[in-house]
């Protein structure tokens, strides 16, 4: 009998629409930023109410840039998540600034309000939450507390292209909004993000900022005034973009429904297996508010007796795909070396031991659903401890 066919954590889908369109890119000789770049911020800025936004070769150059943009640097301090992709922190380390980190909430997965205000000191400046798997926190308690201490609020939405709160999309309000495009995301540019900022002052600040500070002076003139890099889109990635974004509805529609067939399936299994008092934690049941980027459980793993990366082997031996979003942040070496403990953020220490993300993209089935719930489980059940 031949091996089931292998299903990966994710993969990005580019349709012959778009195939053709970055080719078309190609001829017109025009490959790097131009017209192309143009017109997809500009598409973005409808997208988002109109607000200015301007797009970057990636996600961690747009929070650098919001950093600057927002004036944070040596001596500030950023109030951030344990549970991200580590560029969250290191473009706060990036800017001179000191990551303060706040432990999360165990059901959202996601910074814990409660505690923020206990962290902030004379020094806090800015607030970045994460929005993992998409999933935005309380915009409304965020924001209060931002006005409170008079802080500016950079989102990293890196995920959560599509995501709303109350209605409104995910960038289309706030203060500083950060998003990424690489190949796993939802709206995928190969590598690229976009950035919403609130005026047009700051919207040509991160212009020059992402282009070596550049200022053009007529056609013969040019001067640099601050201190940037090289962080522009090029017009290749932004076709790749504007495609995406017709297909972005569709999408949406289809992860949605595969994310309820997992609650549905994974339920189902562990109540055939005997496995109801299992506590194999899911993740918010939410079909308003996040745009389901990534599907995590957080394993048992004081009620089975292998570990994560065992479970890992098991389900790839049955030709299933995970990652791990995220180990906490604050167990990295370089986190380690300035001083940071995992056990000040305990919740975020034993999520980030425990957290699998499993396979969720367009292009899976509902059969592709169903042999991972079923081969979840059933490992869960082998190594079940007595």
């Amino acid at each position: 009998m031949s091996a089931p066919t292998f299903i990966p954590f994710t993969r990005p889908n580019f349709n012959q629409e778009t195939i053709d369109a970055v080719a078309e890119v190609l001829r017109s000789g025009w490959v790097t930023s131009g017209p192309k770049l143009a017109e997809f911020e500009s598409t973005l800025s409808e997208y988002f109410g109109g607000r200015p936004v301007r797009c970057f070769a990636n996600g961690t150059a747009t929070m650098k840039i919001a950093l600057q943009v927002a004036g944070i640097g040596p001596g500030d301090e950023v109030i951030t998540t344990p549970i991200s992709w580590v560029a969250t922190s290191n473009v706060i380390l990036g800017v001179g600034a000191k990551p303060v980190f706040v432990d999360i909430d165990p059901i959202t997965r996601n910074i814990d309000l409660n505690k923020v205000a206990n962290a902030i000191t004379p020094k806090t400046r800015a607030i970045m939450p994460v929005y993992l798997a998409g999933l935005p926190v309380d915009m409304d308690r965020l924001y209060a507390i931002a006005n409170q201490y008079k802080l500016r609020v950079i989102e990293d939405a890196a995920q959560a292209f599509g995501s709303q709160w109350q209605g409104k999309r995910i960038g289309s309000i706030g203060d500083l909004v950060s998003f990424s495009f690489q190949a796993n995301k939802n709206l995928s540019t190969v590598e690229g993000g976009c950035l919403v900022l609130n005026n047009e002052a700051e919207a040509k600040l991160a212009e020059k900022l992402r282009l070596q500070g550049l200022t053009r002076q007529g056609m013969d003139g040019m001067d640099v005034d601050v201190l940037g890099g090289k962080d522009n889109l090029t017009d290749v990635n932004a076709v790749i973009g504007l495609e995406q974004l017709k297909q972005l509805p569709s999408y949406q529609t289809r992860r949605a429904a595969l994310a309820r067939q997992y609650f549905d399936l994974i339920r189902t299994e562990l109540k055939s297996a005997g496995l109801e008092d299992l506590n194999l934690e899911l993740p918010v049941e939410s079909f308003t508010d996040t745009n389901w980027h990534m599907f995590q459980v957080v394993l048992p793993l004081d009620q089975i007796t292998i570990d994560r990366a065992q479970v890992m082997m098991e389900l790839k031996d049955l030709g299933i795909g995970t990652g791990v979003h995220y180990p906490a942040i604050t167990g990295f070496t370089l986190y380690k070396d300035q001083g940071y403990k995992t056990s000040d953020t305990p919740i975020a220490e034993r999520i980030g031991r425990s957290i699998l993300t499993l396979p969720l993209f367009p292009a899976m089935t509902d059969e592709d659903i169903g042999r991972i719930a079923k081969g979840l489980v059933g490992i869960l059940k082998k190594y079940r401890k007595n």
